[in-house]
């Protein structure tokens, strides 16, 4: 098997980059809350409660992409992992990274005070959960096997 073709399989295949899953629908939220204003929050608390939420998602991403850099692989789907992270924030959740986006979209939508952008995070969850982390653990069960097994025993996927 030529090397291409086994770099190309020691990925997960998953249906595209995690942050433009978020992002989609965080924007199609905001589109539809600029064309149909429905908040949820008093005008007074939108950012109160939005910033301190997307600066805990942005520490939370911040601290995940260090912890992975620092075990000498790639976050990125497209790229083979090296490695089983099992230190700094991975100690808690096997998806940190993609928590920190969801805690950094529902901060957004708060922000703006998006109700079609909350409505629609289930969506986005949904597509991350079968499109992505499935997709994701799979991968790394064959990748890793037993190692990988019993750290997903002992993480939860999110918290």
């Amino acid at each position: 098997m030529s090397e291409a073709l086994s770099n190309q399989r020691d990925r997960p295949g998953v249906i595209g980059p995690p942050p433009l899953i978020y992002l989609a629908s965080l924007i199609l939220g905001l589109v539809l809350n600029w064309g149909a204003p429905t908040g949820f929050l008093p005008d007074g608390l939108r950012l109160g409660i939005g910033l301190p939420i997307i600066v805990a998602g942005v520490f939370l991403a911040a601290w995940a992409f260090l912890t992975f850099q620092r075990a000498g692989t790639s976050p990125d789907v497209y790229e083979a992992t090296k490695v089983v992270v099992v230190v700094g924030p991975f100690r808690y959740s096997r998806n940190p990274i993609y928590l920190s986006f969801a805690v950094t979209y529902l901060g957004i939508a708060s922000a703006f005070n998006a109700l079609w952008s909350i409505l629609l995070f289930p969506v986005a969850l949904l597509a991350m959960h079968y499109g992505v982390i499935v997709q994701e653990e799979r991968y790394l069960e064959r990748k890793f096997g037993e190692e990988y097994l019993r750290y997903k025993r002992k993480v939860r996927r999110w918290l």
